[in-house]
């Protein structure tokens, strides 16, 4: 797997002109190597020449144990504390590429690292390393759709429970209840959560609510949106529930936002549609009802390694689809004070038309009291 990886990021490094690929923090290491580096002040770094020359994993050596080998794609040069690390990778970039090189490096590099390296470097070229990695990152293979589905699966089940009820949410903090989502989602086999939003009345109309000490009241939209990785593959879901039957406005908003999804997976029917049809799509739906001004976000963003990746849902991008690409569509509706309605799933492109990997229910559901789904 990784040597075929391998493989590719060298064929595009090659195309794109690059002499070398610098990988430390962020998705991309491990994505290519099977290792994640630790968000340590302490430097690692995958060198990565397009000539025909191995790899290095220049790494902490009290990080070293961590590292699983694997010698087809990458060697290990372990660091004591008192080595300059970055004059390491430095020197191993002249000795495969000269003293003028063009570099694509890690995104999330500390910017303190890559300062160093200028000044170590001062005649290379530097660029975003996602310029090689997004692209063959953002194509799933076999191995990655199942974890990518198996994860989905796992947050539907948390999913579900709260349209039935099961997670009690009137009389409760938003904290509360956003604690009780993070152990359901470890329960099911979550490595951790990365976010558990929970947003009710008022704050639902902010897409990113962080849950506070307000109590749920009835009569009120919850909006819930949760999700992280397990088996190293992200789950991201939104559901909003009702606490009571809601107003005929909101009631509207709600049945206009599952018509948007509806809409944005319908235009991924198609290979070779542009990211940017999709968003127009869910987003035409919502402008032609009126709410044009309050769908503030983009419709969609790739998931995998990472909860937020490449391919993105958003005007302007032209990036076809292709089979593989996995995203979310989370078309909403948010009127500030008052109250805002998401509904996300992921969908997976491919040659027989987009399948969703989550399947709970998208129905207007009310817990809490009266409960129950409104067709």
């Amino acid at each position: 797997m990784f040597a075929t990886r391998l493989a590719r990021v060298k064929e595009a490094m090659e195309a794109q002109g690059f002499d070398a690929l610098l990988l430390s923090l962020g998705a991309d290491l491990p994505w290519l190597t099977g290792y994640a580096a630790m968000p340590l002040e302490r430097l690692t770094m995958l060198v990565l020449p397009t000539v025909d020359l191995q790899a290095v994993l220049v790494v902490p050596e009290l990080e070293a144990p961590r590292v699983v080998p694997v010698p087809e794609v990458f060697s290990v040069r372990a660091w004591s504390e008192t080595e300059d690390a970055v004059g390491i990778v430095s020197a191993l970039v002249k000795q495969a590429t000269g003293t003028a090189p063009r570099l694509a490096v890690s995104d999330r590099s500390w910017a303190s690292v890559l300062l160093r390296l200028q000044l170590s470097l001062p005649a290379a070229q530097w660029r975003a390393a996602s310029e090689v990695t997004a692209p063959l990152r953002a194509v799933k293979d076999k191995g990655e759709l199942v974890a990518l589905g198996k994860a989905a699966a796992a947050a539907d089940r948390v999913a579900t429970s709260l349209l039935r009820g099961e997670i009690e949410l009137v009389g409760r903090t938003e904290r509360q209840v956003s604690a009780e989502l993070t152990r359901r989602l470890l329960a099911e086999g979550h490595e951790r959560v990365d976010f558990a939003i929970v947003a009710s009345g008022p704050n639902s109309a902010s897409p990113h609510h962080e849950p506070t000490g307000r109590v749920i009241e009835p009569g009120e939209a919850v909006v819930c949106d949760f999700g992280g990785p397990m088996g190293g593959y992200c789950s991201d879901i939104t559901r909003t529930v009702f606490t009571g039957p809601p107003s005929p406005e909101l009631e509207r908003i709600y049945h206009v936002v599952a018509e948007a999804e509806a809409a944005g997976v319908r235009a991924a029917a198609n290979l070779g549609t542009p990211c940017s049809e999709v968003d127009s799509a869910a987003r035409q739906v919502i402008s032609e009802a009126g709410f044009g001004p309050y769908f503030i976000h983009r419709t969609g963003h790739g998931i995998g390694l990472e909860g937020h990746e490449g391919p993105y849902m958003v005007e302007g991008n032209a990036t076809p689809l292709a089979a593989g690409h996995v995203f979310s569509i989370e078309p909403g509706i948010y009127i500030p004070g008052r109250y805002g309605v998401r509904i996300e799933d992921i969908v997976a492109a491919t040659g027989d038309g987009p399948v969703l990997l989550n399947q709970a229910s998208r129905a207007l559901t009310i817990v809490g009291g009266a409960r129950g789904a409104l067709g």
